[in-house]
C-alpha cells in the first residue's frame, strides 16, 4: 500500500520561502508524473506544479509562476517543492500524489503565510 508523507510546511511571513517534501513508501514513483496540489479552506484542491517522470518537464500554475519550483529525486522516491516569495493567499493544506491524482492522499501538510 502506497503511503505519501508531505512535511516542510509551516508559519512563514509574506515574502519568506519554505521548502516541502514528499515521501513515498510502498510504491516506487519514478514511473510517475507527480504532482503538488494545495487546498485552502472553503476552496476546491487545485494542482500548483506538476513534473514528468524524468523531471524534463514541468507545469506551473499561473499563480505561482516564477515563484515555486517543482523537483525530484527519483533515487530517494521524493519529490520537492520550493516555495519563495510567498504570498498570503499562498495560504493553504499542500499534498502531493501523481499528476492525476491516483494515489491515495496524504495528509498533507500546513502552509500559512502571514501579512
Amino acid at each position: 500500500q502506497v503511503q505519501l508523507v508531505e512535511s516542510g510546511g509551516g508559519l512563514v511571513q509574506a515574502g519568506g520561502s519554505l521548502r516541502l517534501s514528499c515521501a513515498a513508501s510502498g510504491r516506487n514513483l519514478s514511473t510517475y508524473g507527480m504532482g503538488w496540489f494545495r487546498q485552502a479552506p472553503g476552496k476546491e484542491r487545485e494542482v500548483v506544479a506538476a513534473i514528468s517522470w524524468s523531471g524534463g518537464m514541468t507545469y506551473y500554475a499561473d499563480s505561482v509562476k516564477g515563484r515555486f519550483t517543482i523537483s525530484r529525486h527519483n533515487a530517494k522516491n521524493t519529490v520537492y517543492l520550493q516555495m519563495n516569495s510567498l504570498k498570503p493567499e499562498d495560504t493553504a493544506v499542500y499534498y502531493c500524489n501523481a499528476d492525476d491524482g491516483q494515489l491515495p492522499w496524504g495528509q498533507g501538510t500546513q502552509v500559512t503565510v502571514s501579512s
